[in-house]
This record gives C-alpha cells, sequence and structure tokens, in this order.
C-alpha cells in the first residue's frame, strides 16, 4: 500500500522565495526545501507545514507502509491557473507512484479549497491543517469568523441589525439626543431577541400556512375563527369600560377582577364560535368527530360559568356589585317577596351550574363516540360477511358457491361452454393447437 503525503501550496510561496519548480518529490528534497524556505523567510508558516508532512511520512513508514512525500505548488497569478497547475502536478504524481490513499497537510483555508481536486483524483484518508502555537488564537479566530460568515442565516440575524443599529444611532442622537437614541435602539433590539427567542417567526410561518390551507379546502372554521376574533375584541373592549367605570381603587385586583367579569361571556361566545365552527369540519369531514371537539362546546361554558361567578364574588364582597335579587312572582315558592341571593350562595349556583354543564357535555360526547363506533362494527360487520349465494365451509374456512339457477341461460359466447367441454378432456391444449 502507498501513501502519498502531499503538501498543497495553492500561491506558490515556496516557489517564489526558493527559486524552484514544484513538485518536490522524496524525503530528501523535502527536507533540503525546509532548509531554503527557513532561510529565506523564518517567519513563514510554510516551513511548519514542510516538517509536518516530513513527521507524518516518518510516523508512515513506521507503521510499515511505503510513503511518497511530495510538495505541489500552484501559481500566485491567478487562482485558476493556480488549481490547474495542481491538478496537472497531481496527475503526473499519481501516473509515476500510483498511490493507494493521500494524506494532505495544509496551513491555511486558502490551501484547503485544493482538497476537492485532491480528492477527485485519489482517495483522500486524512486532512492535516498546521496551526502555530504562537498565533493559534488568531488562526481559530480567522476560522471561527470564515465560518461565520458563510452561514446566511446568522448573517441576516446578526449582522444586519448591528448595521441598521450603527446607522440608526448617530440618527436618533443628533435629533433627540444620546440618551433617547439608546434608549429607542436597546428597546428595538430586546423586543427582535424575544422574536427570534419565542420563535415567533416560525409560529407566524406555519399560521400562515394553515390559514392558506384552510382558504383553499373550504373550512367553515374560517369564518368562525374571524368571528371569534371580532366577539374577542368586543370582550376586551367592553371590559376596557367596565375597567374605566371604576371609582378610584388602589391596587390591581379589583380592576382585573372586573375586567374578567365584564370580557368573559364575550370571550366565552367566541371560544364557543371557533369551537363549533371546529366541529362543523369534523362533522363534513368523512372521519368520525373525536370526543375531545364534542366535549370543549361544554368545557368552555362550565370554565365561563365558573369564572363569571368568582368573578361576581370577589365583586360583592367588595362592594363594587349589587347582590342578586329574584323578583316576586318570578317563581312560585316566591310569590309573595322578593328573594336576596348572598355572594356565597351565587358563587355556589354558578359552580354547581358548571359541574353540571360539563358532566353533561362528557355524557354526550361519550354517546356520540359509542354510537359511531357501533355504526363502524355494524357497517364493517355487514360488509365482512360472505357474498350472496356463498357459503363457508367450517372445516377449511373455504368459501364455496352456491349451486347455479336452473332457470338460468348459459353464456354462448363461452368457449367451453359450446365445445362440450373439450379443452378440459384434452388437457392444456387448446382447439387451435389440436388443428395445427
Amino acid at each position: 500500500m502507498t501513501t502519498l503525503v502531499v503538501c498543497l501550496d495553492r500561491t506558490d510561496d515556496v516557489g517564489r522565495k526558493t527559486g524552484l519548480r514544484s513538485p518536490v518529490v522524496g524525503w530528501e528534497a523535502v527536507r533540503a526545501l525546509v532548509t531554503d524556505v527557513g532561510l529565506a523567510d523564518p517567519e513563514d508558516s510554510g516551513v511548519n507545514t514542510l516538517l509536518e508532512s516530513l513527521r507524518v511520512a516518518q510516523d508512515l513508514r513506521d507503521e510499515n507502509e511505503e510513503v511518497v512525500v511530495a510538495v505541489v505548488s500552484g501559481d500566485h497569478e491567478s487562482m485558476v491557473s493556480a488549481d490547474r497547475a495542481v491538478a496537472e502536478q497531481l496527475d503526473d504524481l499519481i501516473a509515476d507512484y500510483d498511490p493507494d490513499s493521500a494524506v494532505v497537510v495544509t496551513d491555511s483555508a486558502e490551501d484547503e479549497r485544493l482538497i476537492p481536486i485532491v480528492e477527485s483524483r485519489v482517495q483522500v484518508d486524512s486532512v492535516d491543517r498546521v496551526v502555530v502555537r504562537q498565533a493559534r488564537d488568531i488562526e481559530s479566530t480567522y476560522y471561527l469568523l470564515k465560518q461565520f460568515l458563510a452561514d446566511e442565516e446568522l448573517r441576516q440575524t446578526i449582522l444586519v441589525p448591528l448595521g441598521l443599529t450603527l446607522l440608526v444611532f448617530p440618527l436618533l442622537a443628533t435629533t433627540v439626543g444620546p440618551a433617547e437614541g439608546a434608549a429607542a435602539i436597546t428597546t428595538v433590539i430586546g423586543l427582535f431577541l424575544l422574536y427570534k427567542g419565542f420563535n415567533i417567526d416560525e409560529r407566524l410561518t406555519r399560521l400562515a400556512r394553515g390559514t392558506r390551507e384552510s382558504l383553499y379546502s373550504g373550512q367553515v372554521s374560517v369564518v368562525t375563527y374571524v368571528v371569534a376574533a371580532g366577539l374577542t375584541f368586543v370582550g376586551l373592549f367592553v371590559g376596557a369600560l367596565g375597567v374605566s367605570g371604576l371609582e378610584d381603587t388602589s391596587g390591581v385586583v379589583i380592576p382585573a377582577t372586573r375586567f374578567a367579569f365584564d370580557s368573559v361571556p364575550w370571550l366565552a361566545m367566541a371560544a364557543l364560535t371557533a369551537s363549533a365552527g371546529r366541529l362543523l369540519d369534523e362533522a363534513i369531514g368523512d372521519d368520525p368527530i373525536r370526543t375531545s371537539f364534542l366535549n370543549l362546546p361544554f368545557i368552555v361554558v362550565a370554565v365561563g360559568l365558573v369564572v363569571r361567578g368568582f368573578s361576581a364574588y370577589f365583586l360583592e364582597q367588595q362592594g363594587q356589585m349589587e347582590p342578586f335579587v329574584v323578583p316576586a312572582n318570578e317563581f312560585l315558592i316566591f310569590s309573595n317577596e322578593r328573594f336576596v341571593m348572598g355572594a356565597g350562595e351565587r358563587l355556589a349556583l354558578f359552580v354547581v351550574t358548571a359541574i353540571v354543564v360539563s358532566l353533561v357535555g362528557a355524557q354526550i360526547a361519550a354517546s356520540l363516540s359509542g354510537s359511531s363506533d357501533e355504526d363502524e362494527r355494524n357497517d364493517g360487520g355487514s360488509d365482512g360477511g360472505p357474498p350472496d349465494g356463498a357459503t363457508i365451509d367450517a372445516a377449511d374456512g373455504e368459501s364455496a358457491a352456491a349451486a347455479p339457477d336452473p332457470g338460468a341461460v348459459p353464456d354462448r359466447s363461452d368457449p367451453e361452454l359450446t365445445d362440450g367441454g373439450a379443452d378440459a378432456a384434452a388437457g392444456s391444449d387448446s382447439p387451435a393447437d389440436r388443428d395445427r
């Protein structure tokens, strides 16, 4: 097995400093080249690359492998001519030594661009990049920046906001002041970081895709979602009006409770509208309606009742709401006088009603789901039965055809019926074969 240890020099630094033409092949020739390059430019990292090539070749020889060490240089005039020169030299080396594999030694990203040329001609087992120890941090930073700039998504995420910040800050500093400009820029950067951190862009993309698919498929839920959005805005507006009508109160508990009390009916109607649209889509579709969609409207009503009851209880305890009064002659039991329902009684009524609604919803969903499953089993049983006119043999499980109808007229176009079964008697030979 022959291994080619090749040192790549795309810009022909070796040739320009020593005056030698590449390729330089052989252990002694490369070792002499190290001295020439070191005397010409002791600070050149190419010296370390040549020494690394010799070290790799020596290690492979210690493992009883046949090694050919060579230095291949390009051209400093243009990159195209440099790559073609390297390709021509590699072809000559492969033709002379016929290596089975190659080990590539480089010292820069520029030289690593030649690796595909080597791989197109011989199998590359390893790539050894030489980094000078004194310049390790600088070299690593260079490769990190190079990889960073090659990623388009990172460029758009980091460089674009940074560039906009550097452009906008001087304008804001000269118009509104440095402090206000810095505050505005940090606010925008904070919003951008939250936008990327919560993956809002991906969520918006999925929402737009789902909306487009719903519009194209003609789903009813599209309309109900729009109506639900309108009801939601109405609920928020009504809740804000309720909060604005409060007297001066300290804290945020009472305003938040009032907002919930006034907006919950509208928000519950919005949720019911959206769930009704989704339920209609499930009913129109071919698949059976899932139990969760059947139970969702009842859950929405139950949650709305609970929130309404608790918010009314707290508001009545703080004197922000009058007790609930049942008028006279409304019910027979209170026909002579009004009945005043306290805060606790009202809360209990709402909670009990919510529990009853949720139980009724669960029962209805379970019954409808059970009936649909039973219909599917019945349909499957009728479809899976034996066909008309066929019986099932219990011994071997095979279905046998019933006896033919005596009054049925045979099909005269069938050749086996017209020739009296001659084909069956003669075996596999057809009448045409007998005629031949």
